[in-house]
């Protein structure tokens, strides 16, 4: 399996929005998951930039499961993820 960069670009999405996912993921001790590896999120002038590393395609869809159900309880519509293969990463 390849890593990947999956870049989200969720147009209406909101910091506050963003907090309250992510503390609910916290809360079923879905935020840590082994195959995530990072993520960077961004304020864009019409939502949020999301860009995560994880070990596989197969991990990130597995995460979306959960995921997705929770962005749609908070008023966002889910977007779909540009897929690229991870060459490097340094932090």
């Amino acid at each position: 399996m390849k890593k990947i960069v999956a870049l989200f670009n969720v147009v209406g999405y909101t910091p506050e929005q963003y907090n309250e996912v992510i503390k609910e993921l916290d809360a079923l001790g879905k935020l840590k998951q082994p195959a995530y590896i990072n993520r960077v999120v961004a304020q864009q002038t019409d939502g949020l930039l999301i860009i995560d590393v994880w070990e596989s395609e197969e991990a990130l869809n597995e995460f979306a499961e959960t995921l997705v159900p929770i962005l749609i309880k908070h008023g966002v519509t889910p977007a779909q993820p540009t897929l690229l293969p991870l060459l490097d990463i340094t932090a």
